[in-house]
């Protein structure tokens, strides 16, 4: 593993930010196949970081085609401890407007067909998800966000629904029924496999409009997300540099430790391919040959 400890998901225009030297590109093989695009290493505000373009270079990708495992396994592979997820969402509530921004902190899933565990294959682990979001992390979001001067919520539900469609009606009136604050397409998965690879997680929600239930605004459309999003870019941006000068913390928030306690398969009886190809996930814990 390199020294890369933090490591950005978002769109290409994150990393095309003024100071930001580019120092690789770097492809990463992984056991899950590959990540969306090539890590792009660059180094910003002093640190290294390894930025990943979510939808692949152009936005190629569907939300149902990424493969958030190679994702993840790519930003472990380099040695990433901090995920900074940036993201479009709508807004379920009148008071979350366009262009504010959410840090949530807690998900719920209406997704159908997408791997989401490094798990499998001979090895069972069971992690905890009771607070998906890292807090400490968490906290820097909200801080960084409101020294940038944006109108930001601390705290909320992230609904993740499959797309590519947006909702119906009858479906964003539901989820409104539930209680859910924001609503998206990409995260939940992430925040996921962040937690199985003992990473800390948290996600910088930028909303772009109010789905499809709010009477008196346009029903949303690609378009309408995306003049917003360019919008947003530049916030993105600043929230972004005024992260990194907070990072790296001391982790005491349990996220680099959540295997501790969660392997349950009997060491002898995992298989040693599976155990090479997590290697980097549980080789603290198991080892290639049980040591």
């Amino acid at each position: 593993m390199s020294d890369v400890r933090i490591g950005v998901i978002g769109g290409s225009g994150l990393y095309d930010m003024e100071g930001l030297q580019v120092l690789e590109e770097r492809e990463i093989e992984t056991p899950f196949g590959a990540p969306s695009a090539p890590l792009v290493i660059g180094e910003l505000e002093g640190q290294e970081v390894a930025f990943l373009a979510r939808h692949g270079k152009g936005h190629r990708l569907l939300p149902s085609e990424l493969n958030y495992r190679a994702n993840l396994f790519a930003m472990k592979v380099v040695g990433v401890e901090w995920v900074l997820s940036v993201s479009a969402v709508g807004s379920m509530k009148l008071d979350y407007r366009p262009t504010d921004i959410v840090v949530p902190d807690q998900f719920y899933d209406r997704t159908r067909h997408r791997p989401d565990t490094f798990f499998g294959n001979g090895l069972v682990a069971h992690v905890s998800l009771a607070q998906p979001i890292c807090p400490e992390l968490a906290d820097v979001f909200h801080q960084a966000a409101k020294d940038a001067g944006a109108r930001v919520h601390k705290g909320g539900t992230y609904l993740c629904m499959e797309g590519p469609q947006f909702s119906t009606r009858a479906e964003s009136e539901i989820y409104r029924q539930w209680g859910v604050d924001i609503i998206g397409m990409t995260n939940l998965q992430e925040a996921k496999l962040a937690r199985e690879a003992e990473i800390c997680y948290a996600t910088l929600a930028m909303v772009t409009d109010y789905d499809c239930w709010h009477e008196e605004e346009a029903a949303v459309s690609g378009e309408s997300v995306m003049e917003v999003v360019r919008h947003n870019v530049e916030t993105a941006q600043d929230v972004v540099r005024r992260i990194l000068r907070r990072l790296p913390l001391e982790r005491s928030c349990g996220c680099g430790d959540a295997l501790a306690s969660s392997l349950i398969t009997e060491r002898s009886r995992i298989p040693e391919s599976t155990l090479r190809d997590l290697e980097p996930i549980v080789g603290r814990y198991l080892g290639r040959s049980g040591e």
